[in-house]
């Protein structure tokens, strides 16, 4: 392949993706712009819980990970069979973790507003809506699971279609719920379980009898009570050492980030809901910059991982800087048009001016902070599809933990929320610098000799 070629391939899966993440965030300001419009109140109990949903979801999505960059490696070196395998095994296991997952969700729920520091009049609100969502978890896991292995067989389009009408029926179901039935908060949990059930549905009918290197019909019977076929399902130690190799540094990771970003809160919560809201409603606006990074990063992924499965470190490095160059072009772009929009941006989802004007300010700190976003983002997605996630872990969390934490407990008793997102721009400027620094290195793309003879092996077998 000439660089015109990789340039091509990388752009052609790169935009339905970046188009679902853009739909993906359209849906979640649109909800906020729901909430926000009944009271600033219930806005903030959602926003409260926030930071500790996306630790689930990232949990989740860091242990789909372990398995999809498998199926990445398998599809790379054409052993259609081998990735089939790791699928139904990932599905099985997929399940009992997140319904573990699940048990964790429901005991903390009551006691988690308390934690955070939120005042009295929005506890309640906010606990509720947690249980509500720890319920979808299970659908949650399985969704990763499809559409991941979707992506990584190279066909990025279906699951990027799926999000896309995930969005809709979202927008619509949360509608539903919050307006005609009353539920408040709690309708945009229940609009969103709904979306997530229908999705998921979608997305493994088109995984298990359509896409043709991972329908399951290619090895026979699709559902069979024989014990040969139902062994498949049961996780293997090889398999499930290789998951854990990938996803375990991942998972780790999303938790102390995450568990910073919940202490971050801890912090905002005393400020009062106007800053809680304010927050809330810009990271939603933020999520517009820093989403084509993320559709970006799938494709990256997805790259990567198949051309070391084919044992192509020359394409490996030259896909990863396409990446990043489309990456932080594109954010570094999107910055300068929500410094521009921030108070628009902002007045789309609340009629509160003074969650208006203080979501305008904070938004114009982080629209510098872009061009580092995206070299994190993509550089990380890349060594997830070489399977590398140990070390940019370690990098992940000493950036947030060592800068973002330490300048947010300086910065905030001063300059309230503004001291927050000021901590949050330098943190991201500095992780990108170190980021792009590891991509330069050649460590990344050592295929270790035994990863080739047992993929050789499968394929033989």
């Amino acid at each position: 392949m000439t660089w015109t070629d990789k340039c091509h391939l990388t752009v052609l899966l790169s935009l339905p993706a970046i188009i679902a993440q853009f739909s993906f965030i359209a849906m979640q300001m649109i909800d906020a712009a729901m909430l926000g419009h009944l009271s600033t109140d219930e806005a903030a109990a959602v926003g409260l819980v926030s930071t500790t949903i996306w630790l689930f979801g990232g949990l989740n999505g860091a242990f789909a990970a372990g398995y999809s960059v498998q199926v990445a490696h398998h599809i790379g070196a054409n052993d259609e069979k081998g990735a089939r395998d790791i699928i139904r095994q990932g599905l099985l296991a997929g399940i009992v973790f997140s319904l573990c997952l699940m048990i964790i969700g429901f005991s903390i729920a009551p006691h988690l507003p308390y934690w955070l520091g939120a005042t009295e009049t929005i506890c309640a609100e906010s606990s509720h809506y947690f249980s509500i969502f720890c319920c979808g978890l299970p659908l949650i896991v399985l969704n990763n699971i499809a559409a991941g292995s979707l992506r990584c067989s190279g066909d990025i389009k279906t699951p990027s279609v799926l999000m896309i009408v995930m969005c809709v029926i979202n927008i619509i179901s949360n509608y539903i719920f919050i307006f005609p039935l009353h539920q408040g908060t709690a309708g945009a949990a229940y609009g969103t379980i709904v979306a997530y059930t229908i999705t998921m549905l979608a997305m493994m009918y088109v995984m298990i009898f359509r896409n043709k290197a991972l329908r399951f019909s290619n090895d026979g019977e699709v559902f069979t009570t024989s014990r040969q076929s139902l062994g498949r399902y049961i996780p293997t130690r090889k398999i499930l050492k290789k998951a854990g190799r990938i996803g375990l540094p991942m998972g780790l990771e999303r938790s102390v980030m995450c568990s910073a970003q919940v202490m971050i809160s801890s912090i905002i919560a005393p400020l009062g809901t106007v800053a809680i809201a304010a927050n809330t409603f810009a990271i939603n606006v933020e999520s517009l910059c820093y989403m084509p990074g993320y559709g970006i990063g799938e494709a990256a992924t997805t790259l990567v991982g198949q051309s070391k499965g084919a044992e192509r470190k020359d394409y490996m490095k030259s896909f990863a800087w396409i990446s990043m160059a489309l990456g932080t072009t594109i954010m570094a772009l999107m910055g300068v048009v929500m410094w521009i929009m921030a108070p628009e941006a902002m007045s789309l989802i609340t009629p509160d001016e003074r969650v208006i004007n203080l979501g305008a300010e904070i938004l114009r700190i982080e629209a510098w902070a872009e061009p580092g976003f995206a070299a994190s983002i993509i550089a990380y997605s890349v060594f997830v599809g070489a399977g590398k996630t140990l070390i940019p872990t370690f990098m992940n969390i000493g950036s947030i933990w060592g800068v973002r934490v330490v300048l947010t407990v300086i910065l905030a008793p001063t300059y309230g929320l503004h001291g927050v997102w000021i901590a949050m721009a330098v943190e991201l400027l500095f992780r990108g610098i170190i980021f792009a620094l590891k991509l330069s290195t050649k460590g990344w793309t050592y295929i270790k000799p035994f990863e080739l003879r047992a993929i050789s092996r499968e394929k033989e077998a």
